[in-house]
């Protein structure tokens, strides 16, 4: 009869449980709105620090002209926040930023990540770095320049690289030949 009597009380104050429920959710809501509104906005500051400290280390890389881009896109509301962050990049004058994977040419590609290695090794704890044909496309002062760049990094990794240039492997402090030969 207790146990009956207990569920009816339960069944009994149901709609001022769910009203509770309810109250509790959307104040947790708010809170998380709140949150995730501070958390976009440290995004946006970190988002340009990053891109300014990018396109530093790209115009050192002989890549002068490079313009960066966060694009900020709303996504539900999760453990993550609201936004999603989205870089963009145009390499070449007068052209509209894009996403990375569709404009860069693979030696673009490999100075845009030493470029945003150099910028992050101080943060991450990546122990080995491969940088494979980094200089596919450069010559000259541009090779020694990310020559000079992947020592800078090597300082606090391991970094191995696959280079055609004497202007890049000048910098290494090992140099290993692999030749490849067919047979049969």
């Amino acid at each position: 009869l207790e146990q009956l009597k207990a569920e009816y009380d339960v069944l009994n104050d149901s709609e001022y449980q769910t009203q509770k429920l309810k109250s509790e959710f959307e104040s947790a809501k708010q809170i998380a709105f709140t949150k995730a509104k501070a958390l976009s906005e440290h995004r946006r500051i970190a988002a340009e620090r990053f891109m300014n400290a990018v396109a530093q280390e790209l115009a050192f890389l002989q890549m002068p002209n490079v313009k960066l881009e966060a694009a900020f896109e709303k996504i539900p509301l999760g453990s993550t926040g609201y936004d999603n962050v989205v870089f963009l990049i145009s390499a070449n004058v007068g052209e509209p930023p894009k996403s990375i994977s569709k404009i860069a040419s693979g030696g673009e590609l490999s100075r845009i990540m030493l470029a945003i290695k150099s910028v992050l090794s101080s943060h991450d704890d990546i122990p080995t770095l491969i940088f494979d044909e980094i200089d596919a496309g450069v010559s000259g002062k541009t090779a020694s320049k990310i020559g000079i760049k992947m020592k800078h990094v090597s300082k606090n990794r391991q970094v191995i690289c696959v280079t055609h240039l004497a202007q890049i492997g000048a910098y290494a402090d090992s140099h290993l030949l692999i030749e490849k030969a067919e047979s049969e």
